[in-house]
């Protein structure tokens, strides 16, 4: 929908009104900020920022902190405070009264009124990365899973991002946890089973030992987000041929299929895009969804710049920011 510029680089133009861009998750927030013609003046990053933050004076300390410090980079870099600001926020459903408190702490850090800001969830945000609304549908894998179609209305249509403990299939969370199952399945049946396994000694070298101990510390000790980084382990294995390994990522592609296929059957064909790192590990996951979807174009796997594309719907000001609802409309299984 906004393509970026061939050099996409910086062009620092000191004391220009610009749109700036946040795509704000849990490892890092990167920023941008774009002219009036959309094309890019700065990039950056600063510590990460999630909506859950807001839940604690911890996270409410640490997110106030960053965004100041968002605020210095910016005023380094010699530019003016932006016209307007769009924000994806990882950890935020669309929910209004969330919405205003975030709009209100980013506006109050960085010198805008509140009505200058905008924030939306990050998928919204990587959906409009790439489609124009009503173009496509994107299914994205990271920790967790989820199917996105926005209409040229507002209307948003989901499929999944339900959490690990119900569903995320397909996602990287989903992948570790099938792998670890395997494993220690087959330790309960033959203990010492995975001296021959290569996706058993992937995984425990990234946990760190093979006793249960050490698993049960890694998955119940920590959090979701570190438990789906040993989907990295998988796909390590399924490159050295693993067959159980190359399995859960064939089964990955057919879980993030199936997200597709229930929009599909719900809004009709669309353009599928995949996103997200753990869409990225293997050609396995792309593979199977593709087999899955015989009847449309074959889904691309594409690497998303949402802070470069928030940067644009700011300086912009595109209609479409208008048009998102609040909330998320029930999906089939919820009505």
């Amino acid at each position: 929908m906004y393509p970026h510029p061939p050099d996409h680089h910086r062009r620092n133009v000191p004391g220009l009104p610009a749109g700036l861009g946040l795509d704000a998750g849990g490892t890092a927030t990167r920023w941008a900020l774009a002219d009036s013609a959309g094309q890019l003046l700065a990039e950056g990053s600063v510590a990460g920022l999630t909506a859950l933050m807001l839940g604690n004076a911890t996270g409410r300390a640490e997110l106030a902190a960053t965004l100041k410090q968002l605020a210095l980079d910016l005023q380094a870099a010699g530019h003016s405070p932006a016209l307007r600001t769009v924000a994806g926020f990882s950890g935020y459903s669309e929910d209004a009264s969330v919405r205003r408190r975030l709009e209100d702490l980013v506006a109050q850090a960085l010198g805008q009124a509140a009505e200058q800001v905008r924030v939306v969830s990050d998928i919204t945000l990587s959906f409009l990365d790439c489609f124009a609304p009503g173009a496509g549908c994107l299914v994205y894998a990271g920790t967790g899973s989820i199917a996105l179609c926005i209409e040229p209305d507002g209307t948003v249509h989901r499929a999944g991002g339900r959490g690990g403990l119900l569903d995320d299939g397909g996602s990287g969370y989903w992948m570790a946890r099938e792998a670890l199952r395997h494993v220690w399945r087959a330790e309960d049946e033959h203990p010492g089973a995975w001296h021959g396994s290569v996706l058993a000694q992937h995984l425990f070298a990234q946990i760190g030992g093979s006793s249960w101990s050490q698993t049960r510390d890694f998955v119940y000790q920590g959090s979701r987000g570190q438990v789906g980084t040993l989907a990295l382990a998988v796909a390590q294995a399924a490159h050295a041929a693993d067959t159980v390994a190359l399995d859960i990522l064939h089964r990955a592609g057919l879980e993030l299929a199936r997200l597709a296929l229930a929009l599909r059957g719900r809004i009709g064909p669309r353009t599928v895009a995949l996103a997200g790192r753990a869409a990225s590990l293997h050609p396995a996951i792309l593979s199977a969804m593709a087999g899955a979807l015989p009847d449309g174009p074959v889904p691309r796997l594409v690497a998303l710049h949402s802070h470069a594309t928030a940067a644009r719907l700011a300086a912009l000001d595109d209609p479409i920011l208008r048009r998102l609802p609040d909330s998320f409309p029930p999906t089939q299984e919820q009505t």
